[in-house]
Order: C-alpha cells, then structure tokens, then sequence
C-alpha cells in the first residue's frame, strides 16, 4: 500500500490530546497510545459505544490514569478511533483508485465499507462524520478520506461505469445510508446482499445494468 496522504498525525499519537498537546511523545508513549487505539476500536466494536473507558483499560492492562493522559475524555477517544477507521479507509480507497477497472474498484470499496459496517458498530457515524460542513470543522483525516472517494468516483465515471449524474456529497450519503442498513440486519447477509446489489445497480449507468 502507497504512503497515505492524510495526515499521520492524526492517527499516529504524534503529540498529547489534553495538556502539552503539539509535544512529541516518546517511543513508549507513541507505543501505549496505540495500543489504547486498537483495544478501544475492538472493545467498542465489539460493545458499542456506550462501552466505558474503565473496561477499554482492563483490557488493555494499564491504569484508567494512562488512557486519560492521551484521551483526557472518553469523546476525545472515540473520535481518535473513528479518525483511525476513516484514514485506513482513505488509504484503501487511494490504492483502488489506481486499479485498472475503476468501476469495480469503487463498488468493491463500497462494498467493503458495508461489510465492515455490519461488524463495526459506529462505522457509520465515523462516516457520517466524514461528510460534515469543513468549514466548522476541518479535519485533515476527513478530507482525506472525501478526496480519495472523490477520486474513486471520478475515475469510475470516467471510464463509464458509474452514472455521471452523481457527485460526491450524493455517494457519501449512499454510503452512510447503505453502512447503517448494514448494522440493522445484523447478521442476515442476504438482506444485506440484496440492498446493497440495489445500491450498486443505481449507481451504474442505465445502459449498463
């Protein structure tokens, strides 16, 4: 996979969320904060959010006192996971959008995206997220992923397999809409398959389908 053009910081724990943000952390810090990240992903896909910082420390072995340092709020982390889930999101879409059938690329990405929803409990509201107002809120990580969707969508239109009517605010909103159907049914897969074979048959030209 090509170096991802979002911004490594964001997910990486390069500085401190609460006090002395913008100071390096050292290794061990860098490798704890990590950790944090992975535990929290799991232990809220595996939960919900409404799982609570105390269990995400069990699970990780350390003290409620070191999640706090690098998340001084239990939002502060759930935003930190959901960016994490959107900058690998936004790597797999640049590395599709160098395939050779674009088309494919971009509905095998969609796809995806709506599989892992079923798993991931806040996929969609990390996606949802994704598509806000950046002039309130401009998040490197966000542009990155909407930018590399961008791109799948304009390569696969280019080479007529997508309708040319769609722009990107109305493929975010399909693929919000798509994720959340996805966590609904839950484990019925041929629902699942069938919506999102319905979402994929509009989004190709009407030559095509």
């Amino acid at each position: 996979m090509k170096p991802s053009k979002t911004n490594p910081a964001a997910d990486g724990g390069l500085s401190v969320g609460g006090r002395g943000a913008g100071r390096p952390l050292r290794a061990d810090a860098r490798r704890n904060r990590a950790r944090l990240l992975d535990v929290a992903d799991a232990v809220f896909s595996a939960r919900g959010t409404s799982a609570s910082t105390e269990e995400i420390a069990r699970e990780a072995g350390v003290g409620i006192g070191t999640v706090f340092r690098h998340f001084p709020t239990k939002e502060t982390l759930l935003e930190a996971v959901f960016i994490g889930r959107l900058q690998r999101l936004a790597e797999e879409a640049e590395t599709l959008a160098e395939d050779d059938d674009p088309g494919a690329a971009l509905f095998a990405f969609f796809s995806h995206v709506v599989e892992q929803a079923s798993t991931k409990g806040a996929l969609a509201e990390a996606l949802a997220e994704a598509g806000i107002d950046f002039a309130s809120n401009a998040s490197p990580v966000k542009e990155g992923f909407r930018r590399a969707l961008g791109e799948l969508l304009a390569r696969g239109q280019q080479a007529g397999a997508v309708r040319e009517d769609v722009r990107l605010p109305d493929l975010l909103a399909l693929l919000v809409g798509t994720a959340r159907a996805g966590e609904q049914v839950g484990r019925d897969t041929a629902i699942r398959a069938r919506t999102l074979a319905v979402v994929l048959d509009g989004l190709r030209p009407p030559g095509s389908r």
